[in-house]
């Protein structure tokens, strides 16, 4: 994900999964805490997700419909065609309630509508086995 797409103040960090780096029981305050508190609390609204979409021959971008049980249930923030791994994906929004589906999504591309699914590990070297530099 990148900032102003996926990361932007309007998710917090559990919808966008990084709940993982929020210290809530630090003692001192930091910018935010209060709200992401709450949204702990609360369990938030959305939750950030990978795609893998079947296109034919084009690929999302952001701001395209993401289409589940008939109905639209959320949003792409980024997407576009993976070189590596040959095939289209897409990031995006949608309900707590639906996002551990795996079955079920579409998402519209130029008035049409193709299947989706999570896609819940890295397409690319998701077992971290390449060397880093």
């Amino acid at each position: 994900g990148s900032w102003a797409r996926e990361y932007r103040p309007i998710y917090g960090p559990l919808e966008a999964g990084l709940d993982r780096f929020v210290a809530y029981g630090k003692e001192a305050d930091f910018i935010g805490k209060e709200a992401a508190v709450a949204e702990r609390q609360q369990g938030g609204k959305l939750r950030l997700r990978a795609f893998v979409v079947d296109t034919a021959d084009a690929d999302v971008i952001g701001d395209e419909p993401i289409w589940f049980d008939g109905a639209v249930r959320g949003w792409v923030t980024s997407g576009g065609y993976a070189h590596h791994s040959e095939t289209s994906v897409a990031m995006g929004y949608v309900p707590k309630e639906i996002a551990d589906e795996a079955d079920g999504f579409e998402i519209e591309l130029l008035g049409k509508r193709f299947p989706a699914r999570v896609q819940p590990t890295p397409l690319f070297d998701a077992n971290l086995e390449r060397m880093r530099g």
